[in-house]
């Protein structure tokens, strides 16, 4: 049996954590998670039930949930492959150049700290997607992203090491006194963004 630990995480990590404990998963295996909130339960059974596998859920207290996904049959390496080329057959058009444009520090309207961190979400999900983005292009308020202080230059600097472009408006940086605190990718300029977009197969705006 395999444990994931769970608790006091906040989404999307449990999800993302088990993920893992099955992918890497060498023979048919039980996972057992403990969560602590029914979000967390809620996105774990849907995703064991959408991969076909037996899921089942314990409420053991207002606060603590043990969900036991019981994985019958592995995948080879080859059949992975097989499927992962399967599903890129009729995709090629939206994943080949991706590009992800942040223009603000929080995700969203409404309450800034909740904005914050469902961005901080937003972006250590990327981090951890399969399938990456080749740029990620950060202006006006999103320029805070990359510089110091930014709780997120630790899931940036991961994506870099990856390969992502990571482009940071100049004039940006200068309107918000951040010129000489950028920690992670590098400076661009609003035609190399403009260029950037309108060559993307795919543009997300968080």
């Amino acid at each position: 049996m395999v444990k994931v630990n769970g608790m006091g995480k906040t989404c999307p990590i449990p999800l993302i954590e088990t993920k893992k404990a099955v992918k890497a998963l060498t023979s048919p295996d039980i996972v057992e998670v403990m969560v602590d909130n029914n979000m967390a339960v809620k996105n774990i059974t849907r995703y064991a039930t959408d991969s076909g596998f037996k899921v089942s859920t314990d409420k053991l207290s207002d606060k603590e949930f043990k969900i036991t996904i019981e994985v019958k049959e592995i995948k080879s390496e080859e059949e992975k492959k097989a499927a992962e080329n399967c599903c890129s057959c009729g995709a090629t058009d939206n994943t080949g150049n991706i590009v992800i444009a942040i223009g603000s520090e929080k995700m969203g309207c409404g309450d800034e700290k909740l904005g914050k961190n469902l961005m901080k979400a937003f972006i250590y999900s990327v981090s951890q997607a399969e399938v990456q983005p080749k740029t990620m292009l950060f202006f006006n308020g999103g320029a805070h992203l990359t510089c110091e202080g930014s709780l997120s230059l630790e899931d940036l600097n991961n994506l870099k090491e990856l390969g992502v472009q990571i482009k940071t408006c100049g004039t940006c940086l200068d309107f918000y006194g951040l010129k000489d605190k950028l920690k992670v990718g590098e400076v661009t300029n609003m035609y190399d963004i403009v260029t950037t977009m309108e060559e993307a197969s795919l543009v997300i705006r968080p």
